[in-house]
């Protein structure tokens, strides 16, 4: 039999490798994807999280990088923290894990008072009443980002028969036609739009790749395109280059859109397909990606000016 010495040992064993692999874990869950990342703005709703959509059913990250000021009209909540997927959450576990797990490696323990959970039984104790407080954390954390279903005015009626695509579900209405809050006029969002948004995302993804920035200057905001170019300067000071190709919309649907004086926004949720691959500049060698085809789900927001075309405003990763 494995005596209580060693068995002690393995515990405490499972308790490093647990303290290791969750800032680990939480670090690699809020990773940047190297094709254009999350950043941007959405009016007053920049610090508001989309409503959900069945195209992107859960959260859209918070942008991480924006010029929007907090304390816009409408009602906005700032961002818990600049990392994606962290904030109150990543603070939490990391307080959990130090009261609690190295606690426990050194004698301490979570009630270092009480002398019974020194032994093998209360190292199982605290490890379990760790794991308990910690699902409770994440399940408030999820609670608090969960997105709130805006219900929007009717819808438009069914698009003809002929209207079929990525975009169909949106364009007969299915994902709120009709976007707007108490502080918004609402603003319906037409079949032309949707092809308008659909060739955004073509032509954002291809500009990406050539390192395009006077066409991004085209097809984005110049808060966007400071993004990118930060982005891009970053891969060449690397020595390296991000190629997006075969990029294809499979389904897309409308999350919220609305006025904001003379300006109009829409949110609309994309699941495309995409190649993406990050290579050496010098030798072409793959060091990030493959020529693997991949699904990706994100959140754009686009903007309208008078007098102008739709311009990409927003990304935001699911």
């Amino acid at each position: 039999m494995i005596s209580s010495q060693r068995l002690r040992s393995v515990i405490k064993t499972l308790a490093i490798a647990m303290a290791i692999a969750m800032p680990l874990a939480l670090a690699i869950s809020s990773a940047v994807d190297a094709r254009p990342s999350s950043g941007g703005s959405r009016g007053s709703r920049t610090f508001n999280a989309p409503a959900a959509t069945p195209t992107a059913p859960n959260a859209a990250q918070p942008l991480n990088r924006t010029m929007t000021q907090p304390g816009a009209k409408a009602p906005a909540a700032a961002p818990a923290a600049n990392r994606p997927g962290m904030g109150m959450l990543g603070g939490l576990a990391a307080g959990f894990l130090g009261a609690g797990l190295l606690g426990m490696l050194f004698g301490g323990g979570l009630f270092s008072g009480l002398g019974g959970l020194s032994s093998i039984i209360g190292l199982v104790l605290q490890i379990g009443l760790i794991y308990l407080v910690v699902r409770l954390a994440m399940s408030w954390w999820k609670r608090r980002n969960a997105p709130a279903y805006a219900h929007a005015s009717a819808a438009p009626g069914p698009a003809p028969a002929q209207d079929q695509g990525p975009m169909a579900n949106a364009r007969s209405g299915f994902g709120f036609g009709l976007g707007g809050g108490s502080n918004d006029a609402p603003l319906e969002i037409k079949p032309d739009d949707y092809d308008a948004f659909e060739r955004l995302l073509g032509e954002v993804q291809t500009a990406w790749s050539n390192e395009d920035i006077g066409k991004l200057h085209t097809l984005a905001t110049p808060e966007m395109v400071s993004y990118f170019t930060e982005d891009l300067n970053a891969n060449k000071e690397r020595g390296v280059i991000n190629k997006v190709s075969d990029v294809k919309l499979l389904q897309g649907d409308l999350a919220e859109s609305w006025r904001e004086g003379t300006t109009d926004y829409a949110t609309v949720a994309l699941r495309y397909g995409l190649i993406d691959k990050t290579i050496e500049r010098a030798s072409g060698k793959i060091v990030e990606g493959s020529d693997a085809p991949q699904e990706v789900t994100d959140v754009w927001t686009f903007v309208r000016r008078p007098g102008s075309q739709w311009e990409l405003s927003a990304i935001q990763m699911t």
